[in-house]
């Protein structure tokens, strides 16, 4: 089988996260994705995780990396040659970089009209902030989500991962896709424009409308949603679980399950609006009896009364869990350096096309210089030394 988007072939100017991540996605669904990196040191996402090189395993999985010096005219016309024959330009530089190299949409458009360019910045190509410098989590900031994370008397937080990118990338990869329909219908491309703070926006569920229409405001509020109770993460005596019971039949369940079926009907519990009223002493109930089981004995109560609930998981309950290993939701990857590597599999999930870890990450900068300039774009021998030895590639 082939991905579903195996005829496709994208260009990749992006670097670190939103722009890489959007052509991952992209790649992960069959699209040969082409990665310009700037010669020498290349992508700085190249060195950047916990462990050196390993985020960058997963974020250029399914690529081909080509150098470019785009500062340069002679990068510049390289860089148009190939971006020809492209279906889709991924970038994610500030808003009038591609524009100062000659590369900007409408010229790009004009030698390939076909052309989808998805544009990523912090806030956007229109507007007056467009021209400020943004990064992922400035986009949080200003899109809500790094003041409502926390503890209410505590400084905001924020997530371990670099959220505001990803949801960026995602975004931006689904209007690729729907640029890509629109083409079908017409013949023609257009640009897709993502920006940070709008991605973070767009998840922040009623944030807004209940400050405008309703005059209340989201605050930060720890582990809880306010209102929605119990939905919790409660103490065990060997560690943590999670219970999501807030539904009025699954609270019921809860209550027999705890040996308390009569809290169900109790005034302050019985109902959604009552629960949320009273969250607060309704989580203290819950954990003074979690706290005298262990992880295992409550979630064994859990599964057999049918309740929402979890462990936390860390990568090695991932890596030992058989419903991961089921749905291939971690794969492990033939590497030369690290053998067996395992990483989070394709997802969606198609049931005709599916998606597949097709190639390891590039491991070196313009690694595919050789077969992308030179058996596509015909490039002699010569002129490829040429380029490499005058630093355009």
């Amino acid at each position: 089988m082939t991905g579903a988007l195996s005829d496709l072939k994208v260009v990749e100017m992006g670097q670190l996260i939103a722009g890489p991540f959007c052509g991952q996605l992209l790649g992960d669904m069959g699209a040969e994705v082409i990665k310009i990196e700037p010669p020498g040191g290349g992508d700085p996402m190249r060195l950047w995780g916990l462990a050196q090189g390993l985020t960058w395993e997963v974020i250029a999985r399914n690529k081909k990396s080509v150098s470019i010096n785009l500062r340069v005219p002679e990068g510049q016309a390289l860089a148009r040659r190939l971006i020809a024959e492209a279906d889709v330009l991924i970038e994610n530089f500030k808003p009038g970089t591609l524009e100062g190299w000659g590369l900007g949409p409408d010229d790009l458009r004009r030698d390939n009209p076909r052309l989808i360019v998805a544009r990523m910045s912090g806030y956007g190509q229109t507007g007056p902030y467009r021209e400020r410098a943004g990064f992922g989590g400035i986009g949080e900031a200003m899109g809500g989500w790094r003041r409502i994370v926390g503890d209410p008397d505590r400084p905001p937080s924020r997530m371990g991962v670099s959220i505001g990118d990803s949801l960026t990338a995602t975004y931006g990869a689904l209007g690729v896709l729907a640029a890509l329909h629109h083409r079908e219908r017409t013949g023609e491309g257009q640009v897709v424009d993502a920006a940070l703070y709008e991605s973070v926006l767009q998840v922040m569920e009623g944030l807004v409308s209940e400050y405008a229409s309703g005059g209340v405001t989201r605050e930060r509020s720890g582990a809880i949603l306010p209102g929605i109770a119990p939905s919790n993460v409660y103490p065990c005596r060997d560690g943590e679980y999670m219970i999501g019971a807030n539904a009025d039949p699954i609270f019921r369940r809860l209550c027999t399950a705890m040996g308390r079926p009569e809290l169900a009907d109790d005034p302050r519990y019985r109902d959604h609006l009552s629960r949320g009223r009273n969250q607060a002493e309704l989580d203290d109930l819950i954990a003074s009896w979690t706290r005298q089981l262990s992880v295992d004995e409550l979630e064994a109560k859990m599964l057999a009364a049918s309740i929402p609930a979890g462990r936390l998981y860390a990568p090695a309950d991932m890596l030992a869990d058989p419903h991961f290993a089921a749905r291939e939701a971690i794969v492990a990857i033939d590497h030369p350096r690290w053998p067996g590597l395992r990483m989070q599999g394709v997802f969606p999930k198609l049931s005709a096309t599916p998606g597949a870890v097709r190639s390891i990450a590039p491991q070196s900068v313009g690694e595919h210089n050789r077969e992308v300039f030179g058996r596509r774009l015909g490039l002699s021998e010569a002129e490829l030394e040429s380029l490499s030895a005058s630093g355009v590639i």
